[in-house]
Parts: C-alpha cells; sequence; structure tokens
C-alpha cells in the first residue's frame, strides 16, 4: 500500500527509489505541512466547541457518521487530484479544519468533566509520543514494514462498520476495544507511512502529509476516548 488514499483507490505513488537530497526534502516538506495543518484543526475545534456543533451531530449519529465518511472521501479525493499544485495544500488545509470541525463532539464529551483540559493535554503528550517514537523508528530501523499496511487496512474497514454498527448496540466494552485496536492500527500506520517516505517510495508531500494526518488525528482521537472513560471525573 503506497497510502492510505491509494488503499481506498485513490491515486499511485512514485515506485521507484529517489536519491536521499529528494527524500529528505520530501520528508522535511511533509512534517512542515503536517505542523501547519494543527492549526485549521485546532481552530476548527474551537469553533465547533463554542458553537455548540457537537449537539448538531448528536442529534442524529447514524446520518452524521454517514455525512462525515462522504465529506471526508470528497475532501481525500479532491486533494489526491490536485496534489501537485498549491490548490492540494489548500484543500489539505481545508480538510483539517473540517475534521477538527469533528472534534468538537468528543472535546465537549471530555470538557464537561471536572478534568476535561488535563485529559486533553494527556491525550496530545500521548500522542505526540506515539509520533515520535514510530517516526524514529520507521527513520532509523532497516526492515521494511510495508507489508502489514494490507492486514492494517482490513482492520480500518473493520473498524469503520463496527464502528457504525457500535451507534446503535451502544454497547461500552465494543467501544472501549474498538479504541484499544484503533490505536494500534494507527500508530503502526505512522511507522509505514513515515518510513515509505525515507524510503522514497512517496515523493508528494502532499500526500504523505494527508496519510500521516489521518494516523496521528486517528491515535489522538481514540486516545482521549480512553482517557474519558478511564479518567473522566464529574465532581
Amino acid at each position: 500500500m503506497n497510502n492510505k488514499l491509494n488503499t481506498y483507490g485513490f491515486g499511485n505513488s512514485a515506485a521507484g527509489v529517489t536519491d536521499v537530497a529528494t527524500r529528505n526534502r520530501v520528508l522535511r516538506n511533509t512534517y512542515w505541512l503536517l505542523a501547519i495543518s494543527m492549526i485549521p484543526t485546532v481552530l476548527g475545534a474551537w469553533i465547533g466547541v463554542a458553537a455548540g456543533f457537537a449537539g448538531l451531530v448528536a442529534g442524529s449519529p447514524g446520518m452524521s457518521a454517514l455525512l462525515f465518511l462522504a465529506v471526508a472521501f470528497g475532501f481525500m479525493f479532491a486533494i489526491e487530484k490536485t496534489k501537485n499544485s498549491s490548490m492540494g495544500v489548500v484543500l489539505l488545509l481545508a480538510f483539517t479544519f473540517f475534521m477538527g470541525l469533528m472534534l468538537a463532539r468528543i472535546l465537549s464529551l471530555t470538557l464537561s468533566y471536572s478534568n476535561g483540559p488535563a485529559l486533553i493535554m494527556y491525550a496530545f503528550g500521548g500522542t505526540a509520543a506515539v509520533f515520535g517514537v514510530m517516526a524514529t523508528i520507521a527513520t532509523v530501523s532497516k526492515r521494511d514494514f510495508s507489508g502489514l499496511a494490507k492486514f492494517l487496512f482490513v482492520g480500518v474497514v473493520l473498524l469503520i462498520l463496527a464502528g457504525i454498527a457500535n451507534i446503535w448496540l451502544q454497547m461500552p466494552a465494543l467501544m472501549i476495544t474498538l479504541s484499544v485496536i484503533a490505536i494500534a492500527i494507527f500508530s503502526i500506520f505512522i511507522l509505514i507511512d513515515v518510513q515509505r517516505v525515507v524510503n522514497g517510495g512517496e515523493t508528494n508531500y502532499i500526500t504523505a502529509t494527508l496519510a500521516i494526518y489521518l494516523d496521528v488525528y486517528n491515535v489522538f482521537v481514540n486516545l482521549l476516548a480512553l482517557l474519558g472513560i478511564f479518567g473522566g471525573n464529574r465532581d
């Protein structure tokens, strides 16, 4: 799997191995764009919480989930089509703003706890730690982890289906299990997606940023969900 966009059927990454200078440039640009993408994400999350966006989503969770998937895949398709132009960056940042809006529900729930702000910081710190460890392994390891991607993608599909089903089942144990599995899967995806850039398999920094952003986003959301379940304080 060249990246999650390709797995979903969008586009193709460069198959050949590029020179070291090109690989370093793509990796550097990817990290910069990933850092910049956090700005619209935080902005979207703040607007979503302040505007009560979570209430709109909670009103019809099933329809909201389907609408989210439709908009998200629409953005990913558009980003893939424009990845070689500045419009790709614009669409990527617009997508991260949208994803920030989608954080409104879990952030609002977390902030309802007396220790909510601390939980958010713990989730942020934990996500940063996971990213740091996986990115380091991807950079220094000689082992090729790309063979795991197909199995992980099957896991992602099952996670999506189980998550949609749990909207109606409302099983706390299933939610906890899915969050743990999601953290494991997307942590490994960080390793795979960063290594793809390091090894020269991905030469477009917009596509690389999108893939890694999705990994980081999912680790954060699921880690925050677990922290809220086990550490949320209503007092």
